[in-house]
């Protein structure tokens, strides 16, 4: 490995003889950091090289005899020079084989500047986003050799976004005349809280003769090596604790944040651990699938396990039917198998409509994931309703994002819903750059009696919005589930 001495860019990577690093583009943290004080030392056979810039401390790490790149970030501010990210600048010719969804070399664009037509098929890098709480482990190949980021552990804990429902999880590839290869500690795309500053990682970039390395990468040694800002396991402790109320057959995840640092565990038959922590008090959320549930506080100290109990208080009310499922995603409605690696405009998309759908007889796979104001507007729903079922009802609408100010406002038979003030704004184009995680939102629309009538009642579901936008771009909100009781 070299590095050049003045800006900290990583200018060659070797692997039995083979050049990884592309020459015409380096190998660099933000979009490289102009100027940089660039000293190393060795010890004990493992190299240090260190990175500073008045808000940056940057870290290489090799230990002899091991084919990779441990790397730390502190920063204390987020650059000048772009979101804080490493990018790995690869050679394309050594390193050809990434995600097919995120190649856009030789692409025309079609949206912005990131996304692209090529081949019959829409291709951004936002199309390789994988959730942090799934993401340890990406790379990409070539003859003979891979070069892998790995996330081991809570190498996420600073980055900004519990990837539950926070934050869009973020570029993880690009494919251009470079390959490029992403850890991405905070982004602005999707950003729904504050960034995070202080130690990202660890984390690596691994080289192998081709397959992906374990995630379980140990970096017990970064505590021997006086990185600013690393906090070791000596200084950490856990949390346990137990759930209850939740929905049967949803995955369930307790999220930990504040300020300073973020972690997410699993839950199994009422019980979870959390990894190790730093000190401090945290908000925590219980999850039921990707929905917010449950929320409590716990302060974690050293040398005691802290331990908590959450408790689902999510209105399920008995229904007279449902579309969709309510846990925080369009999972199983139209498109949404699909949205997150392509553009909604790609044709191997089914057609978005204007869909109506019949209660009773049309698939929940029918019912757009998805509405735009300038695609397809409006939702249509016709229901047969006997004399038992009319009256006084609600009709719930839950959405997890939205885009120029877009929510949903219903049109029932001849009575017409108030306007629901806008959802929070977050400024992000959403859904068409593969993502449909925002803010969670529910939407109630209290039914008069006499409004429903015995026999075929339709239901027409506005976007509305006080901004305006073309096609894909015009205002737009993302299904979870809409609900009559």
């Amino acid at each position: 490995m070299l590095v050049n001495t003045s800006d900290g860019d990583i200018t060659s990577l070797k692997f039995n003889g083979l050049e990884l690093q592309d020459q015409t583009k380096f190998t660099q943290l933000s979009s490289g950091l102009g100027s940089a004080s660039v000293t190393s030392s060795v010890a004990n056979n493992i190299a240090v090289v260190t990175i500073k810039t008045s808000t940056i401390t940057h870290y290489y790490i090799i230990k002899s005899g091991v084919n990779t790149l441990y790397i730390g970030t502190f920063a204390s501010a987020e650059p000048s020079v772009g979101e804080l990210r490493f990018i790995a600048r690869l050679s394309k010719s050594a390193l050809p084989n990434g995600p097919i969804q995120s190649e856009v070399n030789g692409g025309t664009a079609i949206e912005g500047t990131d996304v692209f037509m090529l081949d019959g098929q829409t291709r951004s890098k936002f199309y390789s986003s994988v959730r942090f709480i799934q993401d340890f482990v990406h790379g990409v190949t070539g003859n003979g050799v891979g070069a892998y980021m790995i996330i081991p552990g809570t190498g996420y804990e600073t980055s900004s976004g519990v990837q539950i429902t926070q934050n869009d999880p973020d570029i993880d590839n690009q494919g251009t005349a470079q390959q490029e290869v992403y850890f991405y500690m905070n982004s602005g795309h999707e950003q729904t809280e504050a960034f995070r500053t202080g130690f990202f990682g660890p984390y690596a970039l691994a080289i192998t003769d081709g397959p992906a390395p374990s995630a379980s990468l140990d970096t017990s040694f970064f505590s021997t090596l006086n990185l600013q800002g690393y906090v070791p396991a000596s200084q950490r402790s856990t949390v346990t604790g137990t759930y209850s109320g939740t929905l049967s057959g949803l995955a369930i995840t307790v999220g930990f944040k504040n300020t300073a640092a973020q972690y997410w565990a699993s839950g199994s038959g009422g019980s979870f651990t959390s990894p190790l922590m730093k000190t401090g008090t945290y908000n925590v959320t219980l999850y039921e699938g990707e929905l917010e549930s449950g929320t409590t506080t716990v302060t974690v100290n050293v040398g005691s396990t802290s331990s908590i109990s959450l408790d689902s208080t999510v209105s399920r009310p008995t229904t007279l039917w449902s579309i969709g499922v309510v846990d925080g995603t369009p999972a199983g409605l139209l498109n949404a198998d699909k949205i997150e690696t392509m553009h909604p405009s790609d044709t191997r998309m089914s057609p978005w409509g204007p869909v109506t759908y019949t209660i009773g007889s049309s698939s929940p796979s029918s019912f757009p994931m998805a509405q735009w104001k300038g695609v397809n507007n409006p939702t249509t729903i016709e229901w047969t309703a006997s004399s038992s079922q009319i009256g006084a009802r609600t009709l719930r609408i839950r959405t997890t994002e939205a885009f120029q100010g877009g929510r949903p406002q219903v049109v029932i038979n001849s009575w017409s819903s108030s306007n629901p003030p806008p959802p929070p704004d977050v400024d992000s184009r959403g859904v068409t750059r593969g993502t449909w995680r925002g803010i969670n939102q529910l939407y109630d629309f209290a039914i008069p009696s006499g409004v429903l009538v015995t026999g075929t009642n339709t239901i027409t579901i506005n976007v509305i919005s006080g901004s305006s936008g073309d096609d894909w771009l015009s205002p737009n909100f993302v299904y979870d589930s809409v609900e009559l009781f």
